[in-house]
C-alpha cells in the first residue's frame, strides 16, 4: 500500500480509498519506476523489454522486443502470424501517432468464399489473413527505433530456443484449447502437446523453427517474413489446406501510420486506436453520452449507475456497427458519431423511459466477437525521455487458425472470422485486400498536454466494456487504477440467438442484491466466472504517469501479467 500512496498522485489516498469503496476482490500491485517501465503479458516477455530500455533502447526497441517476445510465451494469444494496432507517443514533439498493422485478407473470390463452410472462416488456413504484426514493428522501428533492428529481435530468438516458462495460467489457456491443439495440424500439436500431454506448470516449451524464423527476420528484417522461405512455407500450407493466401499477397502488405481517434472528457484528453479497430469507436462514444451525467449516489457499480452505462451502451453499440471498418468514411463516421448534435440525440434515447416493444437497429455484429476465447495481449513500455508505446496484438481466437505452416513455428491468426457475410453493402463486409475489424483498443490518456495514464486489454468484445469501466473511475470518480482495475469486471452484451436479450455479465464477486436490482431494471445478469478468473474479462495492463517525474505499472493478476521497472 505504501507505493500506491506515495506515487498515485492526483488520487484519495489508498487507505482512505478502501474506507470509501471497500476492499477490491482483486489485488493490484503498483510497481514503480524512476526511469522506465514494462507492462505485458508474461513476466519473460517484460523482463526482455525492460533489459532492453537497460541497453539503451528507446520505447520503441523496446516494445519491439515485447512484443515478439510475447509471440513465443502467449502463443494462444498474438504472434507473428497475428495483427498489431500501437500507439506511440513521441516526447520531443509531444504528438501520439497509431500504426495499424491489422491484418488483411487475401486475394479471395468472395462468392465462392461465402459458399464454404462456415467453420472454414474461424479454423483451419480458409481463415487466415495476411499477419500484420511483422510488418507493423518493421515501420516502427524505422521511423522511431534506435538501436539496430537485430538486437531488438534477439531477445525473442532466445526464448524460441531455451523455451518460455509454463505458468499456472499458461497452462489454463491450453486446457481450455486441448481439443483445439489435438485436431489441429501436427505442426501446432507438436509444439504445445509435448509428448501428447498438456505441458506441466513451471516446465520449459522451445520453439526451435520459431527461433529460425526470427533469425530471418531479425537478418532481413521485413523481408524475412514476408518474402523468402517463410512467405514460401506459407503460402504453400494455405495452398495445401484450402487457404487463400499468395506470396504477392504478403510482399504487397503494408503497415499504416494513421491518426488515434479521440475525444475530450470532463478535462482529458483521451487517444485510442482509430478503425478498422471498433473497440474505441464505442467507449469513446459512450464517454461523450456520459460526460455530462449527474451519476446516482456510491460508486460506478451501482444497479442504478450501470442502469445509466447500460442505456447508453444499447444505444451507441448498433450505431458504431454499421459506421466502423475498414473503408475511407470510418473516421468521418466516428466523428459525426461524437459531434455535439448526435451525442444530445443520443443522451435524449439513453435518459428517455423504456419504451415496451421498442427495436434497437442491430447491425451485423461480426468484429464484436462474445466469444470468451477471443486471443489477445496488451503491452505498454515508457522510456526515460518519456516516450510511450501503448500496443495490443492478437491472433483473433486462441491459438488462432489452429495451424503452423511446416518448419516456421508460427501459429497464423484466424481473423477472417472478424469480417461480416451477411450484408454486401455493410462497412465491414469481406473483400479481397480488406482488413476486418477488432475490438483491440490501445488508449493514451492526456491532461493539459501530459500524458496521464496508458492502458489496453485483451478479450473480444469485453475490451471496450472494460476499458471504459477502468476509465470512468480513473476520470470521472478519481479513483486510485489499482482499485479501478481490480474491481469487479462487468460487460454488457447480446445475444442475438435470444431474440437480442441483453444481459449484463460480472465476475461472480458482484454483489447478490445489486444483481436482483438490476434484474429488476430489466437486465438479464449473469455471473459467469469467479473474480479474477480472466477467462472472460482478460486482464488491464497500464501505465500511469507522474508530473514530478516517474512512472507506475499495473499488471493485472486475472492473466499472467508482469509490471517491471527501473
Amino acid at each position: 500500500m505504501r507505493a500506491a500512496r506515495q506515487f498515485c498522485s492526483g488520487l484519495l489516498f489508498a487507505g482512505l480509498a478502501l474506507a470509501a469503496w471497500g476492499a477490491t476482490p482483486v489485488r493490484v500491485e503498483p510497481v514503480h519506476g524512476a526511469h522506465g517501465m514494462v507492462v505485458a503479458g508474461h513476466p519473460q516477455a517484460a523482463q526482455a523489454g525492460l533489459d532492453t530500455l537497460k541497453a539503451g533502447g528507446n520505447a520503441i526497441d523496446a516494445a519491439i522486443a515485447v512484443s515478439l517476445a510475447l509471440g513465443v510465451a502467449e502463443p494462444y494469444g498474438s504472434g507473428l502470424g497475428g495483427k498489431l494496432l500501437l500507439l506511440h507517443y513521441e516526447a520531443a514533439t509531444g504528438k501520439t501517432f497509431a500504426l495499424d498493422a491489422m491484418d488483411a485478407a487475401g486475394s479471395l473470390e468472395v462468392p465462392a468464399y461465402l459458399r464454404r463452410p462456415d467453420e472454414d472462416r474461424s479454423y483451419g488456413h480458409g481463415s487466415v489473413c495476411v499477419p500484420g504484426l511483422a510488418a507493423g514493428l518493421w515501420t516502427a522501428h524505422g521511423k522511431w527505433g534506435r538501436m539496430k533492428w537485430a538486437d531488438t529481435v534477439a531477445p525473442a530468438i532466445r526464448l524460441a530456443r531455451e523455451g518460455f516458462e509454463v505458468l499456472p495460467k499458461t497452462r489454463d489457456f491450453f486446457a481450455e484449447q486441448e481439443k483445439k491443439l489435438r485436431r489441429g495440424d501436427a505442426g501446432i500439436a507438436r509444439l504445445y502437446l509435448p509428448g501428447g500431454q498438456l505441458p506441466a506448470v513451471g516446465s520449459r516449451l522451445a520453439n526451435a523453427d520459431l527461433a529460425r524464423t526470427l533469425e530471418l527476420l531479425a537478418a532481413h528484417g521485413r523481408d524475412g517474413f514476408y518474402r523468402g522461405p517463410v512467405a514460401e512455407a506459407i503460402v504453400a500450407a494455405s495452398r495445401q489446406g484450402g487457404g487463400v493466401l499468395t506470396l504477392d499477397d504478403l510482399a504487397r502488405y503494408e503497415a499504416r501510420l494513421v491518426e488515434p481517434i479521440g475525444i475530450g472528457f470532463r478535462g482529458y484528453h483521451v487517444l485510442a486506436g482509430p478503425p478498422p479497430a471498433s473497440g474505441a469507436p464505442l467507449f469513446l462514444t459512450i464517454m461523450k453520452v456520459l460526460e455530462d451525467e449527474a451519476f446516482a449516489g456510491g460508486p460506478l457499480r451501482s444497479p442504478a449507475n450501470l442502469d445509466k452505462v447500460g442505456r447508453a451502451w444499447r444505444e451507441v453499440l448498433p450505431l458504431v456497427q454499421q459506421a466502423i471498418g475498414d473503408a475511407p468514411e470510418a473516421l468521418f463516421n466516428f466523428e459525426r458519431l461524437v459531434a455535439p448534435d448526435s451525442i444530445r440525440a443520443l443522451r435524449a434515447k439513453a435518459r428517455a423511459p423504456a419504451e415496451p416493444g421498442r427495436q434497437v437497429a442491430w447491425a451485423d455484429d461480426s468484429g464484436f466477437s462474445a466469444s470468451a476465447m477471443a486471443a489477445t495481449t496488451h503491452f505498454v513500455v515508457a522510456d526515460a525521455a518519456g516516450n510511450i508505446v501503448c500496443a495490443t496484438q492478437s491472433l483473433s481466437l486462441h491459438f488462432g487458425a489452429g495451424v503452423v505452416p511446416p518448419g516456421t513455428g508460427v501459429v497464423l491468426n484466424d481473423s477472417m472470422s472478424n469480417f461480416a457475410f451477411g450484408d454486401p453493402g455493410g462497412i465491414n463486409h469481406v473483400a479481397p485486400g480488406k482488413r476486418p475489424r477488432s475490438t483491440i483498443a490501445p488508449t493514451i490518456v492526456f491532461r493539459g498536454g501530459r500524458p496521464v495514464l496508458a492502458l489496453g486489454i485483451p478479450g473480444a468484445s469485453r475490451i471496450p466494456t472494460a476499458l471504459l469501466q477502468a476509465l470512468l473511475d480513473r476520470l470521472a470518480w478519481d479513483r486510485p487504477l489499482a482499485d479501478a482495475i481490480g474491481d469487479t469486471r462487468v460487460h454488457f452484451d447480446r445475444n442475438w440467438r435470444k431474440n437480442d436479450e441483453e444481459t449484463l455479465e460480472a465476475e461472480r464477486s458482484f454483489p447478490a442484491a445489486d444483481a436482483e436490482e438490476l434484474r429488476r431494471l430489466g437486465w438479464k445478469v449473469d455471473l459467469v466466472e469467479p473474480a479474477g478468473t480472466g477467462r472472460n474479462f482478460g486482464g488491464i495492463n497500464a501505465i500511469e504517469f507522474h508530473p514530478g517525474g516517474g512512472c507506475t505499472g499495473y499488471a493485472d493478476p486475472r492473466r499472467t501479467n508482469a509490471a517491471l521497472g527501473y
